[in-house]
């Protein structure tokens, strides 16, 4: 299916049978290596399934090294997410160019995506799924 969006004229697809979208919470943490360095830690991130295409972890800002990153000037556009915005890992050089993106306005139907960022496999070093103790989560906090 798809509408008009007129203030862009660019076409808005909403996910259906014919190109699927699922948005659900990952089952283990996960960390993002790049240049030998850690540049996210989360157990907050989610897993996008999207048609055919593999599936990506879209992980929270906050658990990511902002510092690691520099916007790029490269955009695309999905038409049932939205205008898609990079960044490079300046550390891996020109491998880290455009390594990062994130929907900065996501459209309502991938809007859990927001304040996300996800990562091309090929152009950091691992993606690794860690298992959340939930021990860690039972402990008292110490002030």
């Amino acid at each position: 299916m798809s509408i008009s969006n007129s203030s862009s004229e660019k076409p808005v697809k909403i996910p259906g049978p014919d190109h699927p979208i699922a948005i659900k919470r990952a089952a283990h943490g996960v960390v993002v290596r790049a240049g030998g360095k850690v540049i996210a830690d989360t157990n907050e991130a989610l897993v996008l399934s999207e048609a055919r295409y593999p599936d990506v972890f879209y992980i929270p800002r906050k658990d990511v090294d902002m510092s690691a990153l520099e916007r790029a000037d490269h955009t695309t556009y999905c038409p049932y997410k939205g205008d898609c915005s990079y960044f490079s890992i300046a550390l891996l050089g020109e491998k880290g160019a455009n390594a990062v993106w994130t929907y900065e306005n996501p459209y309502d139907a991938v809007s859990a995506i927001k304040e996300h960022l996800a990562f091309y496999p090929d152009r950091v070093d691992s993606i690794t799924e860690i298992p959340v103790n939930p021990i860690h989560y039972l402990r008292p906090l110490t002030l």
